[in-house]
């Protein structure tokens, strides 16, 4: 089967390739406007979405779209990426010492038997009280710039990380479990007979 990824994310790449050698890459062009939702797991859903109806727009019609978007929500605030190091600040400054919640929407799209499967994931994240040498330190690296909530837990940003309640993956921006169940249930796709 041919399968697209519709995410530029090395981390989401990186996370296919655990059970699916043989797959496309293409990025979408929607711009994610996070600014009108009913509540964050809708949110993530419609920007999986979105992200996947474009990139599906411009594929063949055997072609299975993956695509997700993940946010971090603290105290009912969306965090996404952040904007500047202040930005940056603000956000570790936010989740230092506290929980919060890490959602990803995931959709997987086919235009053959028109199947569109959408969903979400959450993992509950404990991060440890950060000082302010730390979040210097941190953002000095460059590696909060372009993850939501402003650190990568499969990076530096592990060692900030006191616990955690859930999909470990999905912190990392796919869930694979939830992922691969779909696959498997929709497309037969098994990690028995995928090359």
């Amino acid at each position: 089967m041919n399968i697209v990824l519709a995410s530029g994310s090395p981390r989401r790449k990186e996370l296919l390739m655990k059970f699916i050698k043989d797959f496309k890459i293409q990025i979408s062009d929607i711009e994610e406007d996070m600014t009108t939702y009913n509540d964050v797991n809708s949110l993530v859903m419609k920007l999986a979405f979105e992200k996947g109806a474009d990139v599906l727009n411009r594929c063949e019609d055997d072609e299975i779209i993956i695509s997700a978007d993940t946010i971090v929500v603290y105290n009912n605030e969306v965090l996404g990426k952040p904007h500047s190091e202040e930005d940056a600040r603000a956000m570790l400054e936010k989740l230092s010492n506290n929980y919060h919640e890490v959602i990803t929407g995931i959709c997987i799209m086919k235009k053959e038997g028109n199947i569109k499967i959408l969903d979400y994931e959450t993992t509950r994240v404990k991060m440890k009280k950060l000082d302010k040498n730390e979040i210097e330190d941190y953002i000095k690296t460059g590696e909060p710039m372009d993850k939501a909530g402003a650190y990568g837990i499969q990076g530096l940003g592990s060692i900030f990380v006191e616990s955690i309640e859930g999909d470990y993956y999905n912190v990392m921006g796919l869930p694979l479990n939830k992922l691969y169940s779909y696959l498997l249930k929709y497309f037969d796709i098994s990690l028995l007979n995928t090359k």
